[in-house]
C-alpha cells in the first residue's frame, strides 16, 4: 500500500447561495490553496475536514492499492484524481497523487 499526497488547489465561495440558502456557520471551511496533506494509506491526514475525507477517502483507498486509471482515462495522469468536496456553497478541490513511498 502506497501513501497518498493531498493538494488543496482550488477553493470557490458562492456568496449568493450562502446569503438566500445558508445559517451563518463560524470556521466552516480551514483548508487553504497550497496545503498538503499526506493520507497514509488509508488513514485520514490530521487536520483535513472530515467531509471532504468523505468525498476523496475512495478514490484515495484506490490509489493507495495500486489502482488508477480512472473513468477511463479522465486524468493525465492515471496514478492521481482530482476531486471536490460536497459543500454546495464553498467547495474546495484537491488533487491526490499516489506517492512512491510506501505506507507505515
Amino acid at each position: 500500500m502506497k501513501k497518498v499526497r493531498i493538494t488543496v488547489m482550488r477553493q470557490t465561495v458562492y456568496a449568493d447561495l450562502m446569503e438566500k440558502y445558508e445559517n451563518p456557520i463560524l470556521h466552516a471551511c480551514d483548508m487553504r490553496v497550497g496545503q498538503v496533506f499526506v493520507a497514509n494509506g488509508w488513514q485520514r491526514p490530521e487536520g483535513l475536514c472530515g467531509s471532504a475525507w468523505d468525498s476523496m477517502s475512495p478514490f484515495v483507498m484506490a490509489l493507495a492499492h495500486g489502482g488508477g486509471d480512472f473513468y477511463d482515462g479522465w486524468m493525465k495522469d492515471p496514478r492521481s484524481a482530482m476531486i471536490s468536496c460536497n459543500d454546495g456553497f464553498r467547495p474546495v478541490s484537491f488533487l491526490l497523487e499516489t506517492m512512491d513511498e510506501d505506507a507505515d
